[in-house]
């Protein structure tokens, strides 16, 4: 290895601990199945990684590997890669700037060692990623209690996903691929851009590559991504839910969470589970700290809400900037606070002055989202933005009928408001009790205290 080699090898080396330099070189080792061999062409790389990726994904980390200059001079064509290449590649898709990861990525992109790539290349290497990492997870057994089968149609999450990471993409003139991807063509400086923009990207190509190369399983940062990606799963008791989500679709909104959320989703409420009833709702939405809503109407457009803050019954706007609106279908997209006002979330019932129902954004009769306490029945009135979210109409109309409902709890409950569960408003007033009963509903705690443990 000459001097100019060798110094960027151990730049790199430098990054890592020496034990993970270690682990990180002996992989390597594992694909060759000969530890005094050098290089490995790509049948025997695909062939040692067998089901761990899919082979489109193996192919395109392939050239990745292939085109990383340790030298400094003009690359030479090779089939084979190197151990110093293979080295350098995972190091920066661990820890490189977005200037190094986006030289890996181009060859990754599009083989064809072209200075630009295209919108429709784009396109196809995203939904590799992304369904490379379903795979991989899904191989390691790392769901966390999801399944293919209590979720939506997977595909249809991953080309949805892929385009809305796409969309982020932007040539200067302004243009995105999405306008017209098999038009529009991208330099090197503008992937550069776009990954340092949008970290997302390199979270699933870090996930790919450690786990399809079961490189530092055990490391915390490793951990950190798969956590930020895929919460655990704990839905009770219930055996046949199936989510409004796919599994791209939960690793999008969960990457989206606050860090101290992204851990665990706890199941608190389904139309499918618990029946069409406001009151229902309510009993297993307050107290339980920060949630997910999603909705489905009769359009079959599915969109929701991310609540910040723990929800009270009062007959004012609560919550704090972190809340945001979002849609999952027919496209992906999360809105965030504008800062023109401070209303973020609202619920009340059984008031004659003030409107009662759930809400999220805008004001009093014009919500960014509302679901009126006559339960099925509900508006987005956002022409031509909510004020609060600048969300669009979020449904298929601008007033829509709810065909179905779920309601996820966020991380794990505050000492409080555990203290606070351990018995409910109703045992502690049999006057409301009472109420509830003469009215013929249910009663709202029913269903809080489920074993939080089962998945």
């Amino acid at each position: 290895m000459g001097n100019v080699e060798s110094s960027a090898y151990q730049r790199r080396l430098a990054r890592v601990p020496p034990a993970d330099q270690t682990k990180i070189e002996t992989s390597f080792d594992s694909l060759t199945r000969n530890t005094s061999k050098k290089c490995v062409e790509l049948k025997a790389f695909q062939d040692s990684i067998g089901n761990s990726l899919p082979s489109s994904m193996s192919q395109r980390i392939f050239h990745g590997i292939q085109t990383v200059n340790i030298t400094g001079k003009a690359p030479t064509s090779s089939p084979e890669i190197t151990r110093e290449q293979f080295v350098v590649f995972i190091i920066d898709v661990l820890r490189g700037t977005a200037e190094e990861k986006s030289a890996i990525i181009m060859p990754m992109i599009s083989a064809d060692h072209n200075e630009q790539v295209t919108g429709q290349q784009i396109q196809q290497f995203l939904e590799d990623l992304i369904g490379a990492t379903v795979h991989v997870l899904h191989h390691k057994n790392m769901l966390s209690g999801w399944s293919l089968e209590n979720t939506r149609d997977c595909n249809s999450g991953i080309h949805t996903l892929a385009t809305q990471l796409m969309s982020q993409i932007k040539d200067p003139s302004g243009r995105h691929p999405v306008d017209a991807p098999e038009l529009s063509s991208f330099s090197r400086t503008v992937i550069e851009d776009w990954l340092y923009k949008d970290p997302m990207i390199s979270t699933l190509l870090r996930v790919v590559v450690t786990l399809g190369f079961s490189i530092l399983p055990h490391n915390v940062e490793h951990q950190r991504d798969v956590s930020s990606l895929v919460p655990r799963c704990r839905r009770g008791k219930v055996s046949s839910f199936i989510s409004l989500m796919d599994l791209p679709t939960i690793m999008y909104l969960n990457s989206h969470l606050p860090s101290e959320m992204q851990h665990k989703w706890r199941l608190l409420f389904s139309t499918q589970v618990h029946g069409e009833s406001f009151s229902q709702l309510c009993g297993h939405l307050v107290d339980q700290g920060p949630s997910l809503l999603l909705l489905r109407d009769s359009g079959g457009f599915i969109f929701g809400a991310f609540a910040s803050q723990n929800w009270e019954v009062k007959p004012q706007f609560q919550g704090d900037n972190r809340c945001f609106l979002f849609t999952v279908s027919p496209h992906l997209e999360i809105f965030t606070h504008t800062g023109y006002n401070d209303h973020y979330m609202y619920l009340n019932h059984s008031q004659q002055t003030m409107p009662n129902g759930l809400g999220l954004g805008g004001q009093h009769d014009y919500f960014g989202l509302w679901i009126d306490s006559n339960f099925g029945k509900g508006h987005s009135r956002a022409k031509p933005r909510c004020t609060t979210y600048n969300s669009p109409q979020l449904s298929s109309t601008e007033e829509f009928s709810l065909s179905s409902m779920e309601v996820w709890g966020l991380g794990d409950l505050s000492e409080e408001l555990q203290t606070k569960n351990k018995k409910s408003i109703l045992d502690a007033d049999p006057e409301a009790q009472a109420l509830l009963e003469m009215t013929g509903r249910t009663r709202q705690s029913e269903g809080l205290r489920d074993n939080d443990d089962e998945t």
